[in-house]
């Protein structure tokens, strides 16, 4: 038998190029620590590597998973299914995630839960359990985890059954670890068993291990002890996949999340002041800040940076604001409840000019909505929010570098122009991780806008220049209200005061749409003669350049709109781009009303009728991209709703 099943493994082990793996388990069973091990170990052997997490807002128990995907032929830029790979720590991962695994992958799971049933597992979603049951049952199966394995394996599937507590029990007699604290390293079994499929090599691993627990030899050491042990049990009993292939041709990689790029961003940038109230996804972003307060450069200290958590979001954008007002480069990071509360601060700083940065990373509203799943539903909140009239600049990101020059140009624009800049990302970047080039610095500019050392009659809001010379606070006698003021800051009612100042205002984004290069703003990436444009913002950028390439393979050409910057709108670029391409323009977009269709039109006037949305709170999948555009081009379809994953 064994024999045969070799034979067999060894026709459908051809090498591939490109690998998609998902890791399931319990939210709080070292899932996270698994994903930057390998995505350590595979950037180590010079792949690429992208990484999604997905969980619920739960502390422990509830099914979190990771989705990755890597090459060896360039960085990755979105996901897709079905997965070559499945890693699962429980049988609530086997159930959700069994239609994702392609019909020859591998299936790593302890088969010591092979008697679990679906309708005795408490922690899944009722309407989830319901579906599952419906699915199993129309396959016959009877709910068993046994019986959904035997179905898996006649498909094609090779079962990779691990003994997980006899592999613990290993790890508790060489270290004299308790049950309970040997079942913590679970997760290395499945890190150990992906190293044992792909032959990665020890060094690669324990390479991972320490880059997670620099200062931890003991659990570098336990955990390389299980993950070593996993993989010799699995190399010993299957053929592993052909994947040692020619590696990318970069010598050095970055492997951060969205939220620490941005914060990496943010100190080269010359970050003085971080405020922010804990909230999902933003609160990463400054914790990474926190671990960098001191800046030194070449073992010399230039600096330092202040991290405060206030007391409610309201509080994060005054305390900013402050700072702001002193001459630090000042930001705040929140996510949309947080950001809802920061709206009348919001309106403070463009009454006063204020250089403040707001990282905005969405998530799914209204109200609390889905507070650790993705969305791009805020994009016409964070453009009017507040009330009355006043400039701000909108800036959104749509990949991991972007997301450090973004974060570096908001600071720029912000002292430059004096107005609010809200800087836009996702869930979907912020708890992405991936293997990035190292950003290139030598040519970044810092621009502080225009500053004042003048002490005596300081007139901070002066009319004869539409930019008003800026002073710190102490530098100068200066006011600041929350009313209409003259040039110095008192309050005036006066209306040709009001006409002045409203205008003064209100005109400087007629100068910064003029003088922001357009190469900042959109970016157009494809054919000129393409048989349709995508036209998109934020993450989708990845996933609609991944699918433009595979479509153009099929003979199908197309090109993505990427727009960067939604204030200053640029209006003159998208209109000639609509109006010149013959190509079918398509929306795509992590919401229901494709919000920057609204935007479009509202500025070029043109209405564009066909979209691709999702609005699920999960990533938009390259597998069903690809197939939403066929059903747009091919069976003339105006609207594809997407709804893939668990």
């Amino acid at each position: 038998m064994k024999l045969l099943l070799r034979r067999r493994l060894q026709l459908i082990n051809k090498p591939v190029k490109e690998l998609t793996i998902l890791l399931g388990g319990p939210q709080g069973a070292g899932l996270d620590s698994s994903a930057q091990i390998l995505t350590s170990a595979f950037a180590y052997l010079g792949y690429g590597v992208i990484s999604d997490r997905e969980y619920f807002s739960n502390i422990k128990g509830k099914h979190s998973y990771i989705h990755f995907k890597i090459s060896s032929e360039e960085i990755p830029l979105a996901l897709t299914y079905p997965a070559q790979i499945i890693g699962a720590i429980d049988a609530e991962t086997i159930f959700t995630h069994f239609n994702d695994l392609d019909e020859n992958g591998y299936l790593v799971y302890n088969e010591n839960v092979l008697d679990e049933h679906i309708k005795n597992i408490p922690s899944i979603d009722p309407p989830l359990k319901q579906r599952l049951i419906k699915n199993l049952a129309k396959l016959n199966l009877d709910g068993s985890l046994n019986s959904l394995i035997s179905y898996l394996r006649n498909k094609g599937v090779t079962p990779v059954a691990l003994n997980y507590q006899s592999i613990l029990a290993e790890a508790a007699k060489k270290f004299k670890l308790s049950a309970s604290q040997a079942a913590r390293y679970v997760s290395a079994i499945i890190v150990g068993a992906i190293a044992g499929l792909l032959k990665l090599n020890e060094e690669s691993i324990n390479f991972g291990l320490k880059r997670l627990f620099m200062n931890k030899p003991d659990l570098i050491e336990q955990n390389m002890f299980i993950s070593t042990y996993a993989a010799e049990t699995v190399k010993n009993h299957y053929i592993p996949i052909e994947f040692n292939l020619p590696k990318i041709n970069q010598s050095e990689f970055i492997v951060a999340s969205g939220n620490d790029i941005v914060a990496m961003g943010k100190i080269v940038g010359g970050l003085r002041f971080q405020s922010y109230y804990p909230i999902t996804p933003a609160a990463d972003e400054s914790f990474f800040i926190e671990s960098f307060e001191k800046i030194n450069v070449n073992n010399r200290l230039i600096g330092s940076i202040i991290v405060i958590q206030t007391e409610d979001e309201i509080a994060a954008l005054a305390s900013a604001i402050g700072a702001a007002l002193t001459g630090a480069r000042s930001a705040t990071a929140t996510s949309g409840p947080g950001f809802s509360l920061m709206v009348e601060g919001l309106g403070w700083a463009g009454m006063n000019d204020v250089p403040i940065v707001i990282t905005y990373y969405q998530r799914g509203g209204p109200s609390t909505g889905q507070p650790t799943r993705g969305s791009q539903s805020d994009l016409l909140f964070a453009s009017f929010a507040s009330h009355g009239e006043f400039p701000r600049i909108i800036l959104a990101s749509g990949d991991h570098i972007e997301a450090f020059y973004d974060a570096i140009e908001a600071f720029n624009l912000a002292e430059k122009y004096q107005i609010p800049v809200i800087h836009l990302l996702d869930k979907f970047l912020a708890n992405s991780i991936a293997t990035i080039n190292v950003p290139e610095i030598s040519n970044l500019k810092i621009e502080r806008g225009k500053l004042s050392f003048k002490i005596k009659d300081y007139k901070r809001f002066n009319t004869s220049e539409l930019i008003s010379p800026r002073a710190f606070l102490g530098n100068a006698v200066m006011w600041y209200g929350g009313e209409e003021k003259d040039e110095y800051g008192h309050t005036v009612e006066d209306s040709i005061n009001r006409k002045v100042m409203y205008e003064k205002r209100m005109e400087k984004l007629k100068l910064a749409n003029k003088e922001i290069p357009q190469e900042k703003r959109a970016v157009y990436y494809g054919a000129e003669d393409a048989d349709f444009i995508l036209i998109g913002w934020g993450f989708v950028k990845g996933v609609s350049l991944e699918a433009i390439k595979k479509l153009n393979e099929k003979g199908l050409k197309g090109a993505y709109l990427h727009l960067k910057m939604f204030s200053p709108f640029p209006l003159n670029y998208v209109k000639s781009i609509i109006e010149e391409s013959k190509g079918e323009k398509i929306l795509i977009e992590h919401n229901y009303l494709a919000q920057s269709g609204k935007l479009i039109k509202l500025n070029t006037g043109i209405s564009i009728e066909k979209s691709i949305v999702k609005y699920t709170g999960r990533p938009i999948y390259l597998n069903e991209v690809i197939q939403a555009i066929e059903k747009i081009i091919k069976e003339k379809e105006e609207r594809v709703v997407l709804s893939y994953g668990a």
